[in-house]
């Protein structure tokens, strides 16, 4: 069917559902009709409360993205001054210190081992 022998109606349910591509993605998820999307909207109007969930969403979602761009050039702008020789550096010296602190929690558990054995072969009171 051409775009030319639709009906208006229809015409214009298809722009409302193209300026809201979060209402879009919900009739896909749910595997509802598009005829009961396009009868509420029909019978209730675009300007319904009905509608406004997906409104909003639409708005959020496009400022979050947004945010989520600007946040990436950010990253990339701080990743540009990054010198690279010096945080390998950086991870190198942190690993010698957690393999430090690593034998040195060894060496105390190994410590409480050895003298955990029984105190009464140190003291033998009840011996005749």
């Amino acid at each position: 069917m051409s775009e030319h022998n639709v009906h208006p109606t229809i015409a214009e349910f298809r722009s409302f559902i193209n300026k809201h591509p979060d209402l879009r993605k919900e009739i896909r998820r749910s595997g509802r009709s598009w005829q009961e999307y396009y009868e509420k909207w029909v019978l209730l109007g675009e300007d319904d409360p009905f509608w406004d969930e997906y409104k909003e969403n639409s708005t959020e979602s496009n400022e979050k993205k947004e945010n989520k761009t600007e946040l990436f050039n950010q990253l990339l702008k701080m990743t540009e001054n990054v010198d690279i020789e010096k945080v390998q550096k950086q991870v190198h010296q942190l690993s010698g210190a957690i393999s430090t602190v690593q034998e040195l929690i060894d060496q105390y558990q190994g410590s409480k081992k050895n003298s955990g054995t029984p105190n009464n072969q140190t003291f033998n009171w009840f011996r005749d």
